[in-house]
């Protein structure tokens, strides 16, 4: 995730965290775990009250949707295959301002209820812990954008030509029945029907389209485990090219109001190289497609590294000129948020700091500042009452998670010099691959790997509360 403008910052300090090696104390066993296990209604994750379910793991979400922009209606039909991990006689679902027409569970009518965002399922029967089963979801409305004081305009928003769907740390509920928390990653196959002539853009590989009655269905299918706020959906007028890379599909699209020739296309052409500078530094792509989709839509202020093909707002391109940089950053979230994601949002640092780092590489090796003419930079301009571990919901986007956060990144590499350094962040992409971590994950891989002490280093950089010394 980049934005555009100042990030917000804020004053809250959890003081357990500022003690020297409490890191691993701090971002142990995630607290909403035995919440998820019982079955709670919400994964017990302050940073997204009220999202997320416990009481299952899901394996993987099938969606069948059609969109008509002329009413900005939807119709839905979700499949949701997962296992119980508690004995349950009703479950809930994340679903927002949609109506729900009919659910069944291994295919016999279930109760349903909406109340408030949540959708409450009863089977006709419990289902047993260790239980695998099937949910199917009919649901229709005009699907609503939401609000975020931390981000701004997410979730599903209708534009002049289509729609897209888009928003961290939450905005799947908008438009299918979820278990919306990144702790329960699943696959997704997609199908999305639209009038002919426009455009419906997901996540993953492209699987056809295919054209009857004036409407035209696009599949797609990201067979990689995602974290539901990954996933996206852009409908509209865009200029779409379709190629390979490594052997592997490359889908990028331009939204057509934009120039064929102008700085979004200009950066997203460069998607392939920047992936390629990457996986020399954090080891090889972790999924079977890549790409990029630049939008119009001027509500949309931010990039998103939605899976395997982070979207774009116009904002980073409104200079003239190309801007790699966010390119650069949403593509190293492949790694670092996508492919390794989070146990919890408290442990947002793990995500955009990396992410911020790699932007730093690529910059210098494209010929901009060096790496270390940006660490001066803003260790300068750093404020060190801010932490970036658990900076609490109102700051999840701010300068501590994101710059003090990559500043941290740049201290261990200082300390372990570059081959131990690189031989960290690669062992942490593969071992961790397709799962999700805590900053105390990290540390504990990392002190394994290179063999040193390194809890008082990072409380420093991430918590502490002074400047530390440049290593």
């Amino acid at each position: 995730m980049v934005r555009t403008g100042r990030r917000p910052v804020g004053r809250a300090i959890l003081a357990a965290c500022l003690v020297v090696g409490a890191l691993v104390a701090c971002t142990g066993t995630p607290p909403d775990a035995d919440r998820a296990r019982r079955g709670a209604a919400d994964a017990g994750d302050p940073y997204v009250p009220g999202r997320g379910n416990g009481g299952y793991d899901v394996a993987g979400y099938r969606l069948r949707v059609r969109y008509d922009p002329a009413d900005d209606r939807l119709t839905g039909h979700a499949t949701i295959t997962a296992t119980a991990t508690a004995g349950l006689s009703r479950f809930n679902l994340d679903l927002s301002g949609l109506t729900v027409g009919a659910v069944r569970v291994d295919g016999a009518k279930a109760g349903h209820a909406h109340e408030g965002e949540e959708l409450v399922v009863t089977p006709a029967r419990g289902l047993a812990r260790g239980a695998r089963f099937t949910v199917d979801v009919e649901y229709a409305g005009v699907p609503q954008p939401v609000e975020s004081s931390t981000l701004g305009l997410g979730g599903f928003l209708a534009t002049a030509d289509g729609a897209v769907a888009l928003g961290q740390p939450d905005s799947a509920s908008t438009w299918y029945p979820v278990n919306d928390h990144p702790s329960d990653k699943a696959t997704y196959d997609v199908e999305v029907t639209v009038p002919d002539g426009l455009a419906a853009l997901g996540n993953g590989v492209p699987v056809g389209r295919t054209s009857a009655g004036g409407w035209t269905t696009w599949r797609w299918a990201e067979r990689s485990p995602m974290a539901s706020y990954l996933s996206t959906l852009v409908i509209g007028d865009y200029r779409v090219t379709t190629g390979t890379h490594q052997g592997k599909p490359m889908v990028t699209a331009v939204a057509a109001s934009l120039p064929a020739d102008g700085p979004a296309a200009a950066s997203l052409a460069r998607t392939g190289e920047v992936v390629d500078f990457l996986a020399d530094r954090f080891g090889p792509y972790p999924f079977e497609s890549y790409g990029g989709i630049a939008l119009a839509e001027g509500r949309i202020s931010y990039a998103l590294e939605t899976q395997s093909r982070p979207v774009y707002g116009p904002g980073f391109f409104r200079s003239g000129r190309p801007d790699t940089g966010v390119v650069a950053h949403e593509l190293a979230h492949q790694w670092f948020g996508d492919s390794v994601s989070l146990a919890r949002w408290s442990d947002i640092w793990l995500n955009e700091g990396f992410a911020t780092y790699a932007e730093w590489l690529w910059l210098e090796h494209d010929g901009g500042r060096t790496v270390e003419q940006t660490v001066a930079a803003r260790y300068a301009a750093t404020d060190w009452s801010q932490p970036s571990v658990d900076p609490g919901r109102a700051n999840m986007f701010g300068d501590a998670v994101y710059q003090r956060g990559a500043l941290a990144v740049h201290a261990l590499r200082r300390t372990l010099g570059d081959d131990v350094f690189f031989r960290v962040l690669r062992a942490w992409t593969t071992e961790r691959r397709g799962g999700n971590a805590t900053t105390a994950d990290f540390v504990a891989l990392a002190e394994r790997v290179s063999g040193r002490r390194l809890g008082a280093l990072l409380d420093a950089w991430l918590v502490g509360g002074t400047a530390p010394a440049l290593p």
